[in-house]
């Protein structure tokens, strides 16, 4: 039985990615055929495409009263995209960053982290329960809409292409819309119900699940993306995407996740969010290690070396 539930969490993710792969391409065709600039594309639509699986699967578990895979996806995502990402990016290619990606993005992306620490320990700020509420997802979204006014503003500084963008016809692009939103409908709902009978299965929490093998599956698109970054030597959208997923992880996912359902926060889940805050910091400061603004192989080394033995905790705390 478990063995059914394991393929259909494996389907769900393929009809997730191929989803979020013709949702991108139909909708930036009609955005190019719109004549609007291949930057303001990039920045937005292809950037809010990686981010796609993560949204839909949290969406679904918060319709659903998941609320641990809802703030496992999210946690256990950033950390992936930093220490796994990033960590296989660097080993490929060293990654070479931009001044306001050392100074202004990776700082968002720590900001994000540190607020979703804030918002998620109310018992320690005032009486009551953990909780992220829909107030805490309105403030979320509140930091997100400046985000966005900051990356529109790097949009009016920068009319490079940001991407290769096909010019399909209205029709294919229409159909190609509409089968990714279908296809990450159908994919998320497969991976939220079998993630969530495979934790039974195995007596595990669906915490445990979330930050684990959802985490994972939800990180593809971006792994995919920023793998093929470093290995074409563009340093900068490999290490630009992954900083935008995370901020865009917390500040609009998790936001719209607890403005539909408020999020009941476990205590024990503080080890993953000051880890996450840690290992942000740790990219911040690698900034500054032997040459400057560079992400260097036994770095990226080390930072799968961290993942790998962050995985090893829920192994051990299941054992």
């Amino acid at each position: 039985m478990i063995l059914v539930e394991i393929l259909l969490f494996i389907v769900g993710f393929v009809f997730l990615i191929k989803g979020a792969d013709l949702l991108v391409k139909g909708a930036s065709s009609i955005a190019l055929q719109k004549n609007v600039p291949q930057i303001v594309i990039g920045l937005t639509i292809v950037s809010f495409g990686t981010s796609t699986p993560e949204l839909v699967v949290n969406v679904l578990a918060s319709l659903g009263g998941n609320s641990e895979i809802t703030i496992g996806n999210v946690v256990g995502s950033n950390i992936a995209n930093i220490l796994l990402i990033l960590g296989i990016s660097g080993l490929i290619y060293p990654l070479h960053t931009k001044k306001n990606t050392v100074w202004k993005e990776i700082p968002i992306a720590l900001l994000s982290s540190l607020v979703l620490l804030v918002l998620a320990n109310d018992a320690f700020l005032l009486s009551g329960v953990n909780l992220i509420s829909a107030g805490d997802g309105l403030i979320l979204l509140l930091f997100f809409c400046v985000f966005m006014g900051y990356v529109f503003a790097i949009m009016k500084e920068n009319n490079d292409p940001v991407t290769e963008i096909e010019s399909l016809p209205v029709k294919k692009s229409t159909i190609f819309i509409i089968a990714g939103i279908a296809g990450l409908t159908f994919g998320g709902k497969l991976i939220v119900d079998s993630a969530v009978s495979i934790a039974q299965m195995l007596k595990v929490s669906e915490a445990v699940i979330g930050f684990t093998l959802v985490a994972v599956g939800t990180s593809l698109p971006e792994l995919a993306t920023s793998a093929v970054a470093a290995y074409r030597k563009n340093s900068d959208i490999a290490i630009g995407n992954v900083v935008g997923s995370n901020i865009f992880n917390v500040f609009l996912i998790l936001g719209i996740s607890s403005v539909i359902n408020p999020i009941q926060f476990n205590n024990n889940l503080n080890i993953d969010l000051l880890f996450l805050v840690f290992i942000s910091l740790l990219l911040f400061f690698f900034m500054f290690t032997g040459k400057k603004r560079i992400l260097d192989r036994w770095e990226g080394a080390l930072f799968v070396v961290l993942y790998f033995g962050y995985l090893l905790r829920f192994f051990l705390l299941e054992t």
